[in-house]
């Protein structure tokens, strides 16, 4: 399963990609917001960054809005990847870009339905908003089960499964264990998924061990 950063912060994508752990960016008008930052040149700057796919979202309602922005949006570089609402305007602009050759994102996919029709239209990513199903008292992760289940069963679908809405290490994994190609993650997760308490303790206790040896590998 591939790795996206989920956010606009140039420092945390700085960082995290040092790791080798990051394959992509998401970002959404409410994570560049957030920055504080002109939208056009932190797109730039991530994409400068990273290698892989960088979504960038656009703002319009309309079919015609939506292909003028996501045009201007995918001559920034060649990773862009442009993210459109999964409404009928989205999925006719996304049908548009998927015959131009552009790399699209369908976001705020919350029904297998919605995630069917994203496929058909031709979109490079359905990305199911797990966390916010959790929050109303419904399982996400059923959700990412059926899409795979109906993707599985229509091979000549090419969309991938773009799990968002990351809430914690536990999503990341269920999320892998149903065979999900990507999970966007935001830092704080990201770095979580490394952590475990016995592994600090472990280190800890190896350390102290071997300092008192009085030793140096170096």
């Amino acid at each position: 399963m591939r790795f996206f950063i989920d956010t606009a912060e140039i420092e945390d994508i700085r960082e995290l990609h040092k790791s080798g752990m990051v394959d992509g960016v998401t970002t959404n008008p409410t994570l560049i917001a957030r920055s504080g930052r002109d939208m056009l040149k932190t797109i730039a700057e991530i994409c400068a960054l990273v290698d892989g796919p960088v979504s960038a979202e656009v703002s319009s309602t309309d079919t015609d809005g939506m292909v003028a922005e996501g045009t201007k949006l995918s001559k920034i570089a060649q990773n862009i990847c442009v993210k459109l609402p999964t409404t009928w305007a989205g999925l006719e602009a996304c049908k548009h870009f998927s015959n131009a050759g552009i790399a699209t994102n369908m976001t705020l996919c919350f029904s297998p339905s919605q995630a069917l029709l994203a496929a058909k239209a031709g979109a490079s990513y359905i990305s199911p908003f797990i966390g916010r199903l959790d929050d109303i008292g419904q399982e996400g992760m059923e959700l990412i089960q059926s899409i795979a289940t109906i993707y599985a069963n229509y091979p000549d679908l090419k969309t991938e499964i773009l799990v968002a809405s990351v809430r914690s290490s536990n999503h990341v994994v269920k999320a892998a264990e149903l065979g999900a190609d990507v999970a966007t993650i935001p830092p704080k997760v990201m770095r979580g998924l490394l952590s475990h308490p016995l592994t600090d303790k472990g280190l800890a206790a190896f350390l102290k061990d071997w300092a008192g040896t009085g030793q140096s590998i170096l």
